[in-house]
């Protein structure tokens, strides 16, 4: 069918040659092949649409169709912050990578609304890599992380566990991070790979700790009013390189970050540590109470969206 002439235009929350870039990137692609050219969409990488709130702003004003949110967006759809729960999910990425792009969890209705109640709507989402921490000091055990001032997005829920781990935690821009942690206002910082990398944190710091706590997850959204008004050929059209895109942005995301710890190693004499199963049980230990902060600030929905996150993440490690 013939598809009328339009571009959309897709805030990201990361710069050129990040996972969120080449997500978009593939997406744009895809869009225009499936169309034969007819849509097209138009990258903003971060810092183009202004700070993350400025993306989430402009994503509900229906100022731009498409856009990426992570931790951030905790503070306009509270309930984003189910993902931001740390040693909830399974060990395996590519497990959880399908329970979160799962008709079960992408189509229940309270993760719908949770959305389409503040102006959006979620298309899908996208685990980016295992957050890891790096610090000015050695990490393997809450006691070390004691008063340690690492820096968190502006998300209650980080906050929280951060605090529970024995931490200070701190909030700062992330375009202002690096010099942050240069100057010693911040101890330790929360990344994904690919981001200590890219952004070159790990110039100001001494360690990477891999913990395996929680992946850095994004949720591809539209703007509801946008979303409800395409044509039931153009919602399939998302939805085809939305599928086609699972499996593509694991692959990705896993390729990225492995060769960008290589650069890190490569590039600094940073040290590496890998806590064991024992060291994580102890921080998984204190993590846990925040599930009801969680389920406290986001009601009934909230509460309904982890009893069903943990079902799903039950089910596939029995």
């Amino acid at each position: 069918m013939a598809f009328e002439s339009q571009s959309w235009r897709f805030g990201l929350e990361e710069i050129e040659g990040s996972v969120q870039y080449e997500y978009g990137a593939k997406f744009a692609e895809l869009v225009e092949e499936k169309t034969d050219g007819a849509i097209t969409v138009e990258l903003f990488p971060y810092g183009q649409l202004g700070g993350l709130t400025d993306i989430y702003d402009a994503a509900q004003s229906g100022a731009i169709q498409l856009a990426f949110g992570s931790g951030f967006l905790g503070g306009t759809v509270p309930e984003s912050q189910i993902f931001s729960l740390n040693f909830v999910l399974t060990d395996d990425e590519w497990t959880n990578t399908q329970i979160l792009n799962s008709d079960e969890w992408l189509e229940n209705e309270d993760f719908q609304e949770a959305f389409r109640d503040r102006d959006l709507h979620p298309i899908a989402v996208v685990p980016e890599g295992w957050q890891v921490w790096s610090a000015n000091r050695e990490i393997r055990t809450p006691d070390d992380m004691s008063g340690l001032a690492i820096r968190t997005m502006d998300n209650r829920l980080l906050r929280e566990t951060y605090q529970a781990y024995g931490a200070d935690p701190i909030t700062i821009e992330y375009g202002e991070l690096y010099s942050a942690l240069q100057l010693g206002q911040a101890e330790g910082n929360i990344q994904p790979v690919f981001a200590h990398e890219e952004m070159a944190f790990y110039e100001v710091q001494d360690y990477l700790i891999f913990s395996n706590h929680a992946q850095f997850i994004a949720t591809f959204m539209g703007n509801k009013d946008w979303w409800d008004g395409l044509t039931d050929e153009e919602r399939e059209v998302i939805i085809e390189a939305r599928e086609e895109l699972v499996e593509y942005i694991h692959d990705k995301q896993q390729q990225l970050n492995t060769e960008r710890l290589e650069t890190i190693k490569e590039n600094s004499d940073i040290e590496i540590i890998e806590l064991d199963q024992e060291q994580r049980d102890a921080f998984a230990e204190l993590a846990h109470p925040v599930r009801d902060t969680f389920v406290g600030m986001t009601g009934e929905r909230g509460e309904r969206m982890l009893d069903k996150l943990l079902e799903l993440v039950e089910a596939e490690q029995e």
